[in-house]
């Protein structure tokens, strides 16, 4: 039997060489609690943003957009049912997990700031407590969150768990398709003077709700994932690199980003 010491030796020399573990036999209790921790986030994400996207298959403006819309759920479900099938292989009751939360709840005050606050048990990111109540908050979610998470995935483009890698690979470029309908959306909007001004007001909500994402600079937790091969970057340098992937493109439409500052 081999020892608890020996393990995480073999398992950290597998990491260390770039190499990626294949299997829970080859993790020691905390690789699994921290691997669990980040791909239960993920997977609930993935699922309450596609219950979120739901509505505006119907609600969308024209035919092609509510096509468009029913192929980002689709999207979103199907990255939702990758993580669970992976999270199942490492021996989570993902159905019971699914059944006990309720990932369509929202708060009611859309216009709320609730920093980096939780609202529920389960493990999705919190900006998915916001509804999406109209078009202009559709389009600026496609903008700023899938952008935000396209750069949070970008880290585990590199992880060291095969499985959760080689599955982001498919989904990081479906989630690009949907930052390039956002871009798309706001520059037309940002550019046309009789919506401008909305999507100026959603761009202040929904940047400012996407910095709060990424989680706090120096982050203890963080560091341990890096050490663990489970991300490659520091919590503020992932939202720097947002920060100056959006900033230009707004600057370019005639729109502006609003201050952000950190909670707490």
């Amino acid at each position: 039997m081999v020892s608890t010491v020996d393990k995480e030796a073999a398992m950290m020399a597998k990491i260390s060489a770039g190499e990626t573990l294949e299997s829970p036999e080859e993790m020691t209790d905390e690789y699994r609690e921290h691997l669990l921790n980040l791909m239960l986030m993920q997977a609930d994400s993935e699922l309450a943003g596609a219950f979120g996207y739901v509505p505006w298959i119907m609600k969308a403006p024209t035919i092609e957009e509510k096509h468009m819309v029913s192929i980002i759920v689709k999207d979103e479900m199907r990255h939702a049912t990758a993580m669970f099938r992976i999270l199942k292989e490492l021996g989570v009751d993902a159905e019971s997990r699914v059944a006990q939360h309720n990932y369509t709840m929202r708060i009611e005050d859309s216009d709320a700031n609730i920093g980096a606050e939780r609202m529920a048990n389960d493990g999705r990111v919190n900006i998915f407590y916001y509804p999406i109540d109209t078009w202009y908050d559709f389009i600026m979610f496609n903008f700023c969150m899938d952008r935000g998470a396209g750069h949070q995935l970008e880290d585990v483009l590199k992880c060291s768990y095969g499985p959760w890698r080689r599955e982001i690979a498919k989904i990081f470029r479906e989630e690009m398709a949907h930052v390039k309908h956002g871009d798309d959306w706001v520059k037309r909007l940002a550019l046309d003077p009789t919506t401008k001004d909305e999507c100026q007001a959603s761009l202040n909500k929904w940047y400012l709700r996407t910095m709060n994402i990424f989680g706090r600079p120096g982050s203890r937790r963080n560091a341990e994932y890096r050490r663990l091969g489970l991300k490659q970057r520091d919590n503020d340098e992932v939202r720097h690199a947002f920060h100056d992937d959006i900033a230009p493109k707004v600057k370019e439409w005639g729109l502006t980003l609003p201050d952000w500052q950190p909670n707490g």
